[in-house]
């Protein structure tokens, strides 16, 4: 299958890394009968509600493996406290990519300032939303931001230039349209955002979001909507071979990947981009692993793999 690289990226307008981690679910086979999870795992966007049901897609085998053995000792991993050192002759070595935190752990302290509404091409949306975060408290924002820093390591050690939207050195924001902005004007191979979601306590897994045909406003994705896909199918049969956590069982028909038209970060690219669900913050057993450090760097190693795997078949 062709990886996106086909698509005709824009001029990069500057030499760095954005990789969006909307950190959407892979495409399922019929029945998900290719899922392999890993050794030891379980069985929004902006919204901290549930994603809109999508509709099933057709299936794809997971990405190939290319990192250790899941459960094994992962030192490359990180700890999510700092880059790593690239390799100028790593697989990734000239890629951009942009990785994206959802929300921003000083959003909680700045609501009038997210409140305000910006033009996402279709409607006008709030600029950001604070997330939702697990029953003992544990915010969807802080999760976000730990594992964007850990992908962004890995990636730096397969040779990507990596930038992400906020680091933590911001008190609020950025805004889903300048999100969007960010990847767009570093003209990135890859964009993920990273989310987790809010849905009813009882639902579980995860999935990915992928963009929707829109072309209204300011607001144009007919050039993204496939490789985008592609670049989703690859994140999330990596993700769920690492982590073990299955596609999630309350929306895409049991594939992992939903698609939507309401979101500005997706409706406002103009380069490849997902969003990753990584589960739901509100079911207990999906919540026992998103405060596991050691989790968190399988979760960071599966979205690394499916990126690299995404730029390089």
């Amino acid at each position: 299958m062709s990886n996106g690289n086909s698509f005709a990226r824009p001029r990069r307008a500057r030499r760095r890394a954005l990789i969006g981690l909307a950190v959407l679910g892979t495409a399922g086979v019929a029945g998900w009968l290719v899922w392999q999870p890993a050794a030891g795992g379980p069985g929004g966007d902006g919204s901290a509600g549930g994603a809109a049901a999508g509709r099933p897609h057709g299936g794809v085998s997971p990405a190939p493996p290319t990192g250790p053995a899941p459960g094994a000792p992962d030192p490359s991993a990180g700890d999510g406290s700092g880059s790593g050192t690239g390799d100028r002759d790593g697989p990734l070595a000239g890629r951009v990519v942009v990785i994206d935190p959802g929300h921003n752990p000083g959003n909680r302290e700045h609501t009038r300032e997210i409140a305000r509404t910006v033009d996402i091409g279709t409607h006008r949306k709030e600029c950001d939303t604070t997330g939702t975060a697990t029953d003992s408290g544990y915010a969807e924002a802080e999760f976000t931001l730990d594992v964007a820093r850990r992908i962004r390591t890995l990636l730096e050690q397969r040779g990507a230039e990596v930038v992400l939207t906020q680091d933590g050195d911001r008190p609020y924001g950025p805004c889903i349209d300048e999100r969007a902005e960010i990847g767009n004007e570093a003209g990135a191979d890859a964009v993920v955002s990273v989310h987790a979601d809010g849905a009813p306590a009882g639902a579980r897994g995860f999935h990915v979001i992928l963009p929707g045909r829109v072309r209204e406003g300011r607001a144009d994705t007919a050039a993204i909507t496939k490789p985008s896909r592609e670049l989703g199918e690859r994140v999330a049969g990596a993700y769920a071979r690492e982590t073990g956590f299955r596609p999630a069982d309350y929306l895409g028909g049991g594939t992992g990947l939903d698609v939507r038209s309401d979101l500005g970060g997706l409706n406002l690219s103009t380069v490849p981009k997902v969003f990753v669900e990584c589960g739901n913050m509100r079911n207990a057993r999906d919540a026992e692993q998103f405060t596991s450090a050691r989790w968190r760097g399988r979760a960071a190693r599966g979205i690394a793999d499916g990126v690299e795997s995404f730029l390089t078949t």
